[in-house]
This record gives C-alpha cells, structure tokens and sequence, in this order.
C-alpha cells in the first residue's frame, strides 16, 4: 500500500449548491486523480442544468462530464460517506442538518462561484478555470501522501 492510499478516504461526497459546478468538478478531479481507490460521487442541495463551462474545462484535462446529471442530495444512491466535502456555506449548512446522511468527517472548502464573472467567453473560460484548479489544488494538498 502507497503512503498516498493510507490516507485516502474509502468514499467521498463533494457538495455544492446546484450540483452543476463545484462539486461537479471535484468528482472528475477525484475519479482522475485516484480512480476507483475512492468512490467519488457529488450532489447539490438543489438540482440545476448541466453547465457547459465545466464541459469545457473539463476537457482541457482530459475528463468527460457530459453525461453527468445534477442531482440533489435526496438522489443519491449511497448514503455514507467517510468524508464530505462542500464548496459553499449553504452546502456546508445543508450536510450538518440532514437526516439523509451518515458521514465520518465534513469539511468546508469554499470556493468561488464562476457565475458571477460577467464578460466574454474568454473571460468566463478563465473564472472556471480558476476554480477548476482551486479545486484541484485542495485535493492535492489534503490527499497528499505523509512522510
């Protein structure tokens, strides 16, 4: 066993409020970054449509989301998770007040919300990608393999 799967958790829920960005994001990071090592799975408080932004961004790295479908935290199939990460302060609210869930450890990583960039195409690409790779740079950092 590699230092890195020691500390990985065996699932995770990431969490955000619409389940078309942030905790969208974070699945397809976690599924490429540790495959079927962690089960990775992702809702919103509420359900939204499919952002075609994180379609792109996505894949820039090589990470196909398009079949994804929203879902909100009444729809998912499993209902413990070792760890559940949220990406915004209702998310985060919603998960220590639900009955729907049985979790080991909750963590509140904010992150920003690509939606209020207004601008080009350009401009909104780089607002994704910005958290994309905040995203990413969370994950590396807490999953990191201990000396």
């Amino acid at each position: 066993m590699s230092d890195q799967s020691k500390n990985l958790p065996a699932s995770v829920l990431l969490m955000c409020n619409h389940n078309v960005i942030r905790s969208t994001m974070a699945e397809a990071l976690m599924r490429k970054k540790f495959g079927e090592r962690v089960f990775a799975d992702s809702a919103g408080i509420r359900t939204g449509t499919v952002d075609p932004f994180v379609t792109a961004v996505l894949a820039e790295l090589d990470m196909d989301m398009a079949d994804h479908v929203p879902k909100a935290l009444e729809e998912l199939d499993d209902t413990w998770f070792d760890l559940v990460i949220a990406f915004s302060r209702e998310a985060h609210e919603a998960v220590q007040e639900t009955k729907l869930l049985e979790f080991g450890e909750v963590l509140f990583w904010p992150a920003d919300d690509p939606t209020v960039v207004q601008g080009s195409r350009d401009q909104m690409l780089a607002a994704y990608r910005a958290v994309r790779d905040q995203i990413s740079k969370r994950i590396d950092e807490h999953f990191a393999p201990t000396a």
